[in-house]
């Protein structure tokens, strides 16, 4: 199962009263159900609507529309990973696809053990 967890989170500690939240981006199944050909837009609201029922410990990540280099910046101001740009009309596919760009803050630390640790390797 691709939870779309870091290979790290295993090795994370935290204190009892550090809260902790799942961060739900996509759905491709439900109930059954394969939702993996609808488009990520039909997928992305059957999504918003469960996790707007679901307990205060999963939290809905937002499809951002806009200029994707504009984007990419601030989440490096912002000292995240980097993002995942997807057309919002694209099924889901397994593996590398043209629909899905996924861009990675080379200043980021999580990048920057990546490329040491050669995880292709």
């Amino acid at each position: 199962m691709r939870t779309g967890l870091p290979h790290s989170i295993s090795s994370v500690t935290t204190a009892p009263t550090t809260a902790i939240f799942l961060h739900a981006f996509d759905l491709i199944e439900l109930n059954g159900d394969d939702l993996r050909r609808d488009p990520l837009e039909v997928r992305k609201a059957t999504l918003a609507s469960i996790v707007a029922k679901a307990s205060s410990g999963i939290r809905f990540n937002e499809h951002i529309e806009g200029d994707g280099p504009t984007v990419f910046a601030h989440a490096c101001k912002l000292g995240l990973e980097g993002i995942v740009s997807k057309r919002k009309d694209s099924a889901y596919r397994s593996g590398r696809s043209a629909d899905w760009l996924k861009m990675k803050n080379p200043a980021c630390s999580a990048v920057k053990r990546e490329a040491e640790e050669d995880w292709g390797r």
